[in-house]
């Protein structure tokens, strides 16, 4: 066997460490060898049915033979994303320059940062927050950016203090990722925030990349608001998905939305990278875009599910923060008390959380809770943490 010098491996990829969840997927197995059987509230992988007319128009659309899929994505498909954000939020999106499908939002929330950050000495800082999804921090620095991490605080309503970033700071930014509602706060951003951030954007040079994945999951009437409801839309990327609106993680189906110069940018980087959604998939699509009976009934059983755990858990000495809307509960713990210790406790009881410093280090203090069991699993759980805790 030759012993000669060894093939390079990126440094990022030790750098970025181990994604969290694979630590939570871990301590499961270790759980489950130990004979405990578990319910899940750690991931945020719906499991409530997706919608039989949904499932029947996938089917539909597997034909004999199926070419590569164009990476611009189906026109039906752009024009239903384009009604759907009409409806939705009353502003009007030309489907064929300012819409673009996607495989989900995790490879779109990953590669945008190989688009749009400038090397070197030019737009090379991305903006982040923590804790949460850690896949844009992940994204721009395989791209070659350096990272600001923007903790968000409670006291602050869980909006990032953007006076945070210096003046000299802003001007190399490329872009800023926000997310709301929140994962895993719950919390929502007023139109306001995406108001003050779109002036700063056309001060500064920057994209706002708005990851509005729980949109259209909210725990009252309030629904929230979309970054596209600015006034001045210049600036303003926007990617959402129906992996959590409709319970379709699996069929990886989402779209970004942004001015048409970003779009065709996009256009051009896309067919390298081969993340076309499979055409099938976006037959499905259409008709989920279409259709909100699915989505009210999926709201109720959060609310549902919500109802059953944050009696029982505020009875026992936590506290309920931010939670607004999303799919998560977001739960303060008493002083003194960490997240991953809590975590392993209810771990040795069957009930699998998110400790929040997984999440960020601002996360430490919270557990979230992904209400994605079943409303009955939801009881179990309860009566489990009534005795545990």
């Amino acid at each position: 066997m030759s012993e000669g010098i060894a093939g390079p491996i990126s440094p990022i990829v030790g750098e970025v460490g181990t994604y969290p969840f694979a630590r939570l997927d871990e301590a499961k197995r270790v759980a489950r060898e130990r004979g405990i059987a578990l319910i899940d509230f750690g991931v945020g992988d719906p499991r409530e049915p997706t919608a039989p007319q949904i499932r029947d128009a996938l089917i539909a659309g597997v034909k004999e033979t199926l070419e590569y899929p164009k990476a611009v994505g189906l026109p039906a498909l752009r024009t239903a994303i384009a009604e759907w954000i009409g409806r939705r939020f009353g502003v009007a999106l030309d489907p064929d320059r300012e819409i673009l499908p996607t495989l989900g939002s995790k490879e779109a929330v990953f590669s945008l940062a190989q688009v749009v950050v400038d090397l070197p000495g030019g737009k090379d800082l991305v903006v982040v927050t923590e804790p949460g999804y850690p896949v844009p921090a992940r994204g721009a620095r395989f791209a070659g950016a350096e990272v600001i991490s923007l903790p968000l605080r409670e006291a602050r309503g869980f909006l990032p203090d953007l006076d945070a970033v210096s003046e000299i700071q802003w001007n190399r930014v490329a872009v800023v990722w926000v997310n709301y509602p929140n994962n895993p706060t719950g919390a929502r951003a007023p139109l306001s925030f995406y108001e003050e951030l779109s002036a700063r954007a056309a001060r500064h040079g920057f994209w706002i990349a708005s990851d509005e994945a729980y949109s259209e999951l909210s725990f009252d009437d309030q629904m929230p608001v979309s970054a596209l409801q600015v006034r001045d839309r210049s600036h303003v990327v926007v990617i959402n998905t129906l992996s959590k609106r409709s319970s379709m993680t699996g069929y990886r189906s989402g779209f970004i939305a942004a001015p048409e110069r970003l779009i065709a940018a996009l256009k051009s980087y896309r067919p390298t990278v081969g993340t076309a959604p499979q055409e099938f998939v976006q037959m499905a699509a259409c008709v989920a875009w279409g259709n909100e009976t699915h989505v009210e009934e999926a709201r109720a059983r959060y609310r549902v599910k919500r109802e059953i755990l944050e009696s029982v858990l505020v009875s026992k000495g936590l506290r309920v923060a931010g939670s607004e809307a999303g799919m998560y509960l977001w739960m303060a713990l008493p002083a003194g008390v960490g997240s991953l210790a809590y975590a392993e406790q209810l771990l040795d009881h069957g009930i699998v959380v998110a400790p929040g410093v997984f999440l960020g280090p601002s996360g430490e203090g919270f557990v979230r809770f992904a209400l994605v069991p079943t409303i009955d699993d939801c009881r179990r759980a309860a009566a489990i943490l009534q005795e545990a805790l």
